[in-house]
């Protein structure tokens, strides 16, 4: 499968349209292994119009292409979920906050512990964020 491809897969899985806008945000949403916000996708892609990037966060988000993550930064950042991956509770996994170069990762591989609500509460989401410091900042501080 191309570069090219894989995108257009990415898109179409979620039934959005693969425009030349889309594609191009979606790229570099994926360019690294951390989630990103909206400020910073508007710093990586000056030449594209902020409400074109707000808009297609919007879209992605409704299409559940990808989850937003409240790290306690003050702004929401953004990962591209799995292809298998519906934004259920049952897929919600742990987030790192990296307190010392305020990145954010998805570790996927950690699942979100279980907790028991009283009855009558109904539970749609669930935000659990590790904080500290990331490999690359550890060993910075060495």
């Amino acid at each position: 499968m191309t570069d090219e491809t894989f995108f257009i897969h990415k898109l179409t899985l979620r039934d959005i349209k693969p425009t030349a806008m889309r594609l191009l945000i979606l790229r570099e949403m994926m360019r690294g292994d951390e989630a990103v916000s909206l400020p910073e996708l508007e710093r990586f892609l000056p030449t594209v119009d902020k409400s074109t990037i707000s808009r297609t966060l919007s879209l992605f988000l409704l299409h559940r292409l990808i989850h937003a993550i409240d790290d306690g930064s003050g702004s929401l950042k953004y990962a591209v979920c799995a292809d298998d991956c519906d934004c259920t509770v049952e897929d919600e996994h742990t987030h790192f906050y990296c307190e010392c170069c305020h990145r954010t990762f998805c570790l996927k591989q950690i699942a979100v512990p279980v907790v028991a609500i009283p009855d009558g509460f109904s539970l749609n989401s669930i935000n659990y964020v590790l904080k500290g410091m990331c490999p690359e900042c550890a060993s910075a501080a060495g």
